[in-house]
């Protein structure tokens, strides 16, 4: 009598967590995260990238690697609060998990923030509450200071002011200028800012008040 195979159940696939991407300049950071993915150390996926310039250079590196890239110009829109409408739209339509600012050089909204709250990160190149702001580099510099470093924190409704989830120093050198700086700072920001994001995927955060734990997980 032949023998019938049981069938197997399959378990579900659990979904990725979907990311979109802010950028406004270079995207060295997006393309960070981008290798983070490829190389399996990240387990998520970008779903949207978007600039608010239409010449910016992260909207090539998302649409090399096929990331649905858009522009959005805020002067397109009557005010902020349209702008953040249409934002939030696009980002609702295509279920977002998680939004991750990367050289994003406009302010979000307290409305905007609570529509994710707990779910917006952003990369800073100084060790906060130091030298919050656009010209953190050159504020650095400019006051003497020997250390500074990276932030990856999470958005509230303040500027540069949310939980820390991690943070590493950087020496000031002699010799540094604004370019030697930021070309250090942003070696260090490509290693935390992937890392920072895996260990909020994995659920290895908890935030109470505006403290953070954050259990680092296991090489991938």
């Amino acid at each position: 009598m032949p023998v019938v195979a049981r069938a197997k159940k399959l378990e579900p696939i659990p979904k990725l967590p979907s990311l979109a991407v802010f950028c406004s300049g270079q995207g060295s950071n997006l393309q960070a995260i981008i290798n983070a993915i490829r190389a399996k150390k990240l387990l998520a996926r970008i779903v949207f990238v978007l600039s608010d310039q239409p010449q910016a250079k992260a909207l090539k590196r998302a649409r090399r690697f096929g990331i649905e890239a858009r522009t959005i110009n805020p002067k397109e829109f009557s005010d902020r609060a349209a702008f953040e409408e249409a934002l939030i739209e696009l980002l609702d339509a295509r279920r977002v998990d998680f939004v991750c600012l990367a050289g994003f050089m406009r302010i979000l909204s307290p409305v905007f923030v609570r529509h994710y709250p707990n779910r917006i990160l952003n990369i800073h190149p100084a060790l906060l509450p130091a030298f919050p702001g656009a010209h953190a580099v050159r504020d650095a510099l400019s006051w003497g200071a020997k250390i500074t470093g990276v932030t990856v924190h999470f958005v509230d409704e303040h500027i540069d002011h949310g939980p820390i989830i991690l943070q590493e120093a950087v020496e000031i050198l002699p010799k540094d200028n604004e370019e030697r700086l930021f070309a250090r700072i942003h070696r260090v920001e490509h290693k935390l800012y992937p890392e920072a994001i895996r260990l909020v995927l994995g659920g290895r955060v908890k935030i109470k008040g505006r403290s953070v734990a954050a259990g680092r997980l296991s090489a991938a």
